[in-house]
């Protein structure tokens, strides 16, 4: 990741106290199995950007050290919970996003990676974890991928091939989940703990007061005002059906439904792609971040990649197309690795996507508006999650009313508003 123009994080301009070259010499003494082993040299910097994320602290160390091997360079990157005294310390203090996390790196992905190369691919969902720790502070350590060519997008859309890449990924990540919930349910047991479970994630200001500022923009303007009435009979109760859907594979699984392990978060800034330097072509992409990922309906990543992925245009002339072509990966996975429960059909699918409106509705009065904010540019993401005034400016920004103008009209032709 180049910093320059960048803007960071204010919790990732300092490093913390404990993170320093003893600690790095242990952890990596222990890492490669070099007791001799010694750190010469330490650069940390900020690992990621402002809207890159809210959820943890991220650093970017420089280790140079000598060995029995002799003298080596290692990138690693320190990702860790707010120790700052604020709100982001109070919101995430009691979640499972660590936990979660370390059991996606080093239980989860690795399995996943096995199955996948014993059926003929040797897809890689993750880099490889060097250290994990929830006592006394929780740290996850994993190798760093700018220096083997992967680069956060954040100035550009992505174009169709690195879509479809990022989608390709996903469906074989959803495949191998579902052969395992199939086959060996409790292999999956401990990722339970989606936005759902999290209390104080549920309760905080910029969801539980997401709605007022929605409505007050529809009766702004004379086309939206008929959407209006809808809003207003489930404003009450909606975040409570959000959770019944986040919660349904744990709770109250349906016969016909589709679970898999969900990524929980599948946006651009949650990926790193690699295209090749001289022609452009896109060579791969990784997923991170894996703090809520969770055993859930198969729409809840499709449904947030349609919004928060997808740029406007590519939603509205890419969209279906997309989600089709994930569809054929995900089926074409499902026989390679040997599925043996019934096989999911194209059709199904979307009838999946349509059963989760609800969960729609908390995405486009929620997230949405602040994923435009920082894809423009115009706010800051802590700005946005911690004050009210700043938040309601984003339901007021051109680029969220006009896509207002055309999903509400959307909904309405699908019938999303017929029982409500």
């Amino acid at each position: 990741m180049t910093t320059e123009n960048l803007e960071f994080n204010a919790d990732e301009l300092e490093a913390p106290q404990w993170l320093n070259a003893t600690y790095l010499e242990t952890i990596l003494s222990t890492y490669e199995n070099a007791p001799e082993l010694k750190v010469t040299d330490l650069k940390i910097s900020p690992a990621s950007a402002q809207g890159d994320h809210y959820a943890s602290v991220m650093f970017r160390t420089k280790v140079e050290y000598n060995s029995r091997n002799g003298a080596s360079t290692k990138s690693l990157i320190v990702k860790t919970m707010p120790e700052q005294e604020g709100h982001k310390k109070e919101m995430m203090s009691e979640t499972y996003f660590f936990k979660t996390e370390i059991g996606m790196y080093c239980q989860a992905l690795p399995e996943f990676e096995r199955i996948l190369k014993q059926a003929g691919d040797d897809t890689h969902l993750c880099v490889p974890c060097i250290y994990h720790s929830l006592e006394p502070r929780q740290v996850i350590i994993f190798e760093d991928l700018v220096p083997q060519g992967y680069t956060v997008i954040r100035d550009r859309p992505l174009g169709e091939e690195e879509l479809c890449r990022a989608f390709s990924k996903l469906a074989k990540w959803h495949a191998v989940s579902m052969k395992l919930l199939d086959e060996k349910p409790d292999f999956l047991k401990e990722f339970k703990y989606g936005v759902g479970e999290m209390a104080n994630l549920m309760s905080d200001p910029f969801i539980s007061t997401a709605m007022p500022p929605f409505i007050e923009m529809l009766e702004r303007w004379p086309e939206l005002r008929k959407y209006k009435p809808y809003f207003e009979n489930i404003k009450d109760t909606y975040l409570d059906t959000v959770k019944s859907i986040l919660q349904e594979y744990r709770q109250d699984p349906q016969a016909d439904g589709y679970y898999v392990l969900c990524h929980g978060d599948f946006h651009l800034r949650n990926m790193m792609f690699r295209n090749n330097p001289e022609t452009g072509d896109s060579e791969d992409v990784m997923l991170v971040d894996f703090q809520l990922s969770n055993t859930c309906p198969i729409a809840v990543d499709l449904i947030y990649s349609i919004h928060m992925l997808m740029e406007p245009e590519q939603r509205w002339n890419h969209g279906e197309k997309l989600i089709n072509y994930y569809f054929s990966v995900l089926v074409d996975t499902l026989k390679k690795v040997g599925y043996k429960g019934a096989m999911p059909t194209q059709e199904k699918l979307w009838q999946q996507i349509y059963r989760l409106k609800y969960y729609e509705f908390f995405l486009i009065t929620t997230v949405l508006p602040m994923i435009l904010a920082v894809k423009s540019n115009t706010l800051k993401i802590v700005d946005m999650i911690q004050d009210p005034i700043t938040r309601q400016k984003t339901y007021l920004m051109d680029s969220y009313v006009e896509e207002a103008r055309k999903l509400l009209p959307m909904f309405e032709k699908m019938g999303y508003f017929k029982d409500l």
